[in-house]
């Protein structure tokens, strides 16, 4: 049984007949008639008989029609219950990111949605590979993601916004001969040591496509994912690693200088599944996250590269 059977019944109770439950339901009378067997397939007992002309109720039509009664109004109870959920301006919104990501957009979420009135803000750090982003919006409503510029785009399950297409630059330390040059090329820096993320995480294809343009493989003695960890790393002299221009925290003792010759680019998105958009605090939060881009994206202005990290 289902509830439009189910009003079917009680409509039948309260009309006495099948010609003025269609036309009040706006239906065949066959139409109401296939329902109402139907629903007597699912129930072991008649609901109906004729009384001359007419089919009416039987007691156990009856108690189910009253029955219905209750289901359409715990039903209606529901639809309202969903529409306040979905219209709530208040409601809790769980945002995840990678960890350069929480510490440029996560402040600025605080601070751009701080009314009390306003979405109820939920973080977590996700440090995964590229491919484990889009699951993991079945746990959160919004999961900042990254992916290199040139890779495949992500799969039509989750919606995407770019926030960031953010250029990843050479970390050098101050006083590296290599500060000099505004720019560097992949044979300039192949032949020095260097930090990178662990095998699988998106930024390992950059550090592997300099090797190639340079034409002999890289010596990487470091394995660090976090760019504050391996800004710490490049400033004591451990090595050189590629660090986003924008979303990494600057450093006193780090250069960053563009890198030429290969994609050194990746893109930061906003990952969601479409229905949570249905939400109005989940697209306050989304709106505030395009906001907050500008905001990273200004920090540098798109210029060259000083002293940063």
């Amino acid at each position: 049984m289902d509830a439009r059977q189910l009003r079917i019944l009680r409509e039948l109770g309260e009309l006495g007949s099948v010609t003025a439950v269609a036309e009040a339901m706006l239906v065949t009378p066959s139409a109401v008639s296939q329902q109402l067997r139907l629903l007597q397939r699912s129930v072991p007992v008649p609901l109906t008989e004729r009384a001359g002309r007419r089919v009416v109720l039987t007691d156990a039509g009856r108690a189910l029609a009253a029955a219905a009664i209750e289901v359409e109004t715990a039903l209606a109870r529901a639809r309202h219950t969903v529409a306040d959920f979905v219209d709530r301006p208040d409601g809790e919104v769980s945002v995840a990111a990678f960890h350069s990501a929480g510490a440029a957009f996560f402040p600025l979420l605080l601070s751009g949605l701080a009314d009390p009135a306003g979405p109820q803000l939920s973080f977590a750090d996700e440090d995964v590979a590229q491919d484990r982003f889009p699951p993991l919006t079945r746990a959160y409503d919004l999961v900042i993601a990254h992916r290199l510029d040139h890779a495949p785009p992500w799969p039509r399950t989750v919606a995407a916004t770019t926030l960031l297409r953010e250029p990843l630059d050479v970390a050098l330390p101050t006083g590296h001969p290599l500060t000099a040059r505004r720019r560097l090329t992949p044979r300039d820096v192949a032949g020095e040591p260097w930090i990178t993320v662990h095998d699988g995480f998106p930024l390992m294809a950059t550090v592997e496509a300099v090797g190639t343009a340079a034409n002999r493989p890289l010596r990487i003695v470091h394995r660090i994912n976090e760019f504050t960890v391996a800004a710490e790393v490049v400033a004591a002299g451990g090595g050189l690693a590629l660090i986003p221009r924008w979303t990494a925290r600057p450093h006193p003792g780090v250069v960053l200088r563009p890198l030429t010759g290969v994609h050194a680019r990746r893109h930061v998105d906003v990952l969601h599944r479409p229905e949570r958009a249905a939400r109005r605090a989940v697209r306050t939060v989304l709106a505030e996250l395009v906001r907050a881009a500008a905001v990273v994206r200004g920090r540098e202005g798109g210029a060259p590269p000083g002293p940063a990290g």
